[in-house]
């Protein structure tokens, strides 16, 4: 199979097929040859990164024409959704790669190594495919790219069926930007394509973004030859909105962010999570902004079908539509069939909707759609809040919004998610050092910033030493041994052992009120039984009763 220029033959050695009907699987294994790109230096890969950055810079406009046509969203967000937050990335990898890259001594070696020196090195995991996604089909596969291949690895790319155009474009541009022979090469852009990509050739890493669903078939077919993955994909996140909360800033932000690239965006908002107090001011500003909404392209029928479906569904079980809120004007275009519910059925256009008033229980609120539609609920409290949000279990990101940011960032621990925003939404992932990491259903590992980078790597700890296990031939004389033992009781136990073992014997005696005393031969607790008839252990079950 000719692939990019390159020959990709299948595994003379594949086994049986792990899925019925399916090929046989690729060898397991690690591909263990160093490659050429591997073999040359950091500071080489970063000017490739360098001139793969001006390139894409230089070929923009095209690539937003690209992405324009195939996913249908509009020019400005093609541009600052797509294109810069690559070549924000690329940037900082210049400027970081060397710093987190670099070997590393690791200090603080035991006393008893005998000299030993330690030397922590990150090298490449070898050859790493890539399934990429189509949302944003530039930021997404062009991030894991320079990833992948400034930390040495060869990658192998499945563009995805409904962008290949823009990604081909892409992928095009790595290599006119200077990659020896064999480093990179792509497969066709199709379902089938990718299928056959992991059951065909031996990858040490692949990575994949993309539905829940359709992760989960990767992760199992990859589980059968211990291929590690990145699995990045789609969180149902909540957006709390806490009572003391700028509840105009607060919709504004909602707004947007369920608007931009059509709602499809895997971190997107699903549900508002508003407290009392703020939830009436909350409605308000949010029926503003729903009433001057316009119909717009989901990326297939299906998925404006499910967001339409979703909506009478919620409507009918008292849930109300913002965009009905605010005046005569926005009931007229409702009417008109500017993406109704009525109007729209067969098509992939859908208005943008916010859906007030919905109840716990609702579909909606559970979010498994994927498009500019949000569910809003009032809250008793902070705690009810909460647990609507961890009824859901696919977590990317959560946003809290509040006067008192302290509050948010101690509030970000007990949301379950990787990523915490206080007061924004979606637009804080995109700073270059930070990680993205599904939680739950939501993913496998962290792509993007710091984790993602060295996520492509192994570390190889390479040390140095004169053969300090050679002293062990023989055992230690007796002396030896019982200084040895006195020794390190001293060394890692120094300090007043005996005053601190009665301290805490103390209070175990008063959390279970019996006394508890030391052993006087080993150091042990005891706990002094209690007088009176001793229970008797039922076998069977391990209860105890008292006898008598």
């Amino acid at each position: 199979m000719s692939i990019a220029g390159t020959s990709l033959g299948t595994n003379a050695n594949a086994g049986p097929a792990g899925v019925i009907g399916l090929p046989p699987v690729a060898a397991s294994g690690l591909t263990s040859e160093k490659s050429v790109w591997a073999s040359i230096s950091l500071k080489e890969r970063v000017e490739w990164v360098a001139r793969f950055r001006q390139l894409v810079a230089f070929h923009q406009p095209r690539l937003c024409e690209l992405i324009c046509e195939e996913t249908r969203k509009p020019a400005h967000e093609a541009l600052l959704t797509d294109v810069a937050p690559l070549l924000a990335t690329c940037k900082w990898i210049e400027k970081n790669a060397g710093r987190l890259l670099r070997d590393r001594e690791l200090s603080d070696a035991p006393f008893w190594m005998g000299g030993i020196r330690m030397i922590e090195r990150r090298v490449a995991m070898g050859k790493v495919g890539i399934i990429a996604t189509w949302n944003y089909p530039v930021q997404l596969l062009g991030i894991q790219l320079v990833h992948a291949l400034v930390t040495g690895n060869t990658v192998v790319v499945k563009p995805s069926e409904r962008t290949p155009k823009t990604q081909t474009r892409l992928l095009e541009i790595a290599m006119e930007a200077g990659l020896p022979m064999n480093t990179l090469s792509w497969v066709g852009a199709t379902r089938e394509a990718g299928q056959n990509m992991l059951l065909t050739q031996r990858f040490d890493h692949v990575i994949f973004t993309g539905s829940t669903e359709i992760g989960q078939k990767v992760a199992a077919q990859l589980a059968k030859t211990f291929t590690p993955a990145t699995l990045e994909l789609s969180g149902r996140d909540s957006v709390i909105v806490l009572e003391d909360a700028n509840v105009k800033q607060a919709a504004r932000a909602v707004w947007a962010a369920m608007n931009v690239n059509a709602g499809q965006t895997c971190m997107g908002p699903r549900r508002v999570l508003v407290l009392d107090k703020a939830y009436d001011k909350f409605c308000e500003h949010m029926a503003k902004l729903a009433a001057t909404a316009k119909a717009v392209d989901l990326i297939d029928e299906k998925s404006a079908t499910l967001c339409k479906e979703l909506t009478s569904k919620a409507i009918a079980k008292g849930a109300w539509d913002a965009a009905m809120l605010h005046g005569d004007k926005a009931q007229s275009r409702h009417v008109e069939g500017d993406g109704t519910v009525a109007d729209e059925m067969i098509s992939r256009r859908f208005r943008p909707t916010a859906l007030l008033h919905c109840q716990v229980g609702m579909e909606v609120v559970e979010g498994r759609h994927f498009g500019p539609l949000v569910a809003i609920v009032r809250c008793v409290n902070l705690e009810d809040a909460l647990n609507i949000h961890r009824r859901c279990d696919q977590h990317l990101t959560t946003s809290v919004f509040t006067r008192d940011v302290r509050v948010g960032q101690l509030l970000a621990d007990r949301l379950g998610a990787t990523n915490v925003m206080v007061n924004d939404i979606i637009m804080p992932s995109c700073h270059p050092a930070a990680s993205i990491g599904g939680r739950g259903a939501s993913g496998v590992g962290y792509s993007r910033g710091e984790e993602g980078l060295l996520g492509l790597t192994r570390p190889l700890y390479v040390s140095s030493s004169k053969a300090a296990i050679a002293k062990m031939v023989k055992p230690p004389p007796a002396w030896q041994l019982k200084f040895l033992s006195k020794f390190l009781r001293w060394w890692y136990g120094a300090g007043d052992v005996p005053a601190m073992m009665a301290a805490r014997m103390q209070a175990a005696s008063e959390v279970i009120g019996v006394p508890v005393n030391m052993s006087p031969d080993r150091g042990l607790p005891l706990v002094d039984e209690p007088s009176g008839p001793k229970p008797i252990v039922h076998s069977s079950t391990g209860f105890s009763a008292k006898a008598g």
